[in-house]
Protein backbone atom coordinates (compact mmCIF):
# COMPACT_ATOMS: atom_id res chain seq x y z
CA UNK A 1 0.00 0.00 0.00
CA UNK A 2 2.64 2.37 -1.22
CA UNK A 3 1.48 6.19 -1.07
CA UNK A 4 -1.64 5.24 0.68
CA UNK A 5 -0.32 6.78 3.68
CA UNK A 6 0.91 10.08 2.09
CA UNK A 7 -2.38 10.71 -0.03
CA UNK A 8 -4.69 10.24 3.29
CA UNK A 9 -2.26 13.20 4.97
CA UNK A 10 -3.02 15.49 1.45
CA UNK A 11 -6.70 14.24 1.95
CA UNK A 12 -6.57 15.45 5.93
CA UNK A 13 -5.22 18.83 4.70
CA UNK A 14 -7.72 19.48 1.79
CA UNK A 15 -10.57 18.52 4.55
CA UNK A 16 -8.90 21.49 7.05
CA UNK A 17 -8.98 23.74 4.34
CA UNK A 18 -12.71 22.93 3.36
CA UNK A 19 -13.59 23.10 7.14
CA UNK A 20 -12.38 26.67 7.21
CA UNK A 21 -13.79 27.53 4.49
CA UNK A 22 -17.07 26.61 5.52
CA UNK A 23 -17.09 27.73 9.24
CA UNK A 24 -15.32 31.49 8.24
CA UNK A 25 -18.27 33.42 8.56
CA UNK A 26 -19.86 31.61 11.99
CA UNK A 27 -16.70 31.26 13.71
CA UNK A 28 -15.88 34.55 13.19
CA UNK A 29 -12.98 35.60 15.35
CA UNK A 30 -12.49 32.92 17.24
CA UNK A 31 -9.81 31.60 16.40
CA UNK A 32 -9.55 28.29 18.95
CA UNK A 33 -12.93 27.19 17.87
CA UNK A 34 -12.02 26.83 14.53
CA UNK A 35 -8.31 25.51 15.00
CA UNK A 36 -10.15 22.97 17.02
CA UNK A 37 -12.81 22.26 14.22
CA UNK A 38 -10.43 22.20 11.47
CA UNK A 39 -8.27 19.19 13.72
CA UNK A 40 -11.30 17.33 14.18
CA UNK A 41 -11.95 17.11 10.69
CA UNK A 42 -8.81 16.59 9.46
CA UNK A 43 -8.45 13.96 11.82
CA UNK A 44 -11.53 12.11 10.88
CA UNK A 45 -10.47 12.59 7.16
CA UNK A 46 -7.03 10.87 7.82
CA UNK A 47 -8.60 8.06 9.92
CA UNK A 48 -11.20 7.23 7.29
CA UNK A 49 -8.77 7.33 4.53
CA UNK A 50 -6.26 5.11 6.44
CA UNK A 51 -9.18 3.22 7.30
CA UNK A 52 -10.38 2.16 4.12
CA UNK A 53 -6.92 1.88 2.31
CA UNK A 54 -5.61 -0.88 4.92
CA UNK A 55 -8.83 -2.92 5.17
CA UNK A 56 -9.59 -4.99 1.83
CA UNK A 57 -6.06 -6.37 3.08
CA UNK A 58 -7.41 -7.79 6.14
CA UNK A 59 -8.11 -10.78 4.88
CA UNK A 60 -5.06 -11.74 3.53
CA UNK A 61 -3.60 -11.08 6.73
CA UNK A 62 -5.55 -13.62 8.37
CA UNK A 63 -4.93 -16.21 5.43
CA UNK A 64 -1.07 -15.34 6.11
CA UNK A 65 -1.12 -16.09 9.75
CA UNK A 66 -3.59 -19.12 9.52
CA UNK A 67 -1.24 -20.77 7.09
CA UNK A 68 1.70 -20.15 9.64
CA UNK A 69 -0.62 -21.25 12.79
CA UNK A 70 -1.10 -24.50 10.65
CA UNK A 71 2.00 -25.08 9.57
CA UNK A 72 3.46 -24.76 13.30
CA UNK A 73 1.04 -27.26 14.03
CA UNK A 74 2.13 -29.75 11.42
CA UNK A 75 5.63 -29.00 12.03
CA UNK A 76 5.06 -29.44 16.13
CA UNK A 77 3.25 -33.12 15.30
CA UNK A 78 5.70 -33.82 13.43
CA UNK A 79 8.83 -33.98 15.62
CA UNK A 80 6.07 -35.39 18.16
CA UNK A 81 5.25 -38.11 16.04
CA UNK A 82 9.27 -39.13 15.06
CA UNK A 83 9.75 -38.68 18.89
CA UNK A 84 7.12 -41.07 20.04
CA UNK A 85 8.35 -43.45 16.94
CA UNK A 86 12.06 -43.23 18.38
CA UNK A 87 11.17 -44.41 21.81
CA UNK A 88 8.76 -47.04 20.44
CA UNK A 89 11.80 -48.73 18.36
Amino acid sequence: MPGSRSGCQQLGRYESLRTEASLANLAGRDSAALAYARAGQSHEAVADCLASTTTPWLPLYGLGAAVLAGLGAWSFGRARARRESDLAT
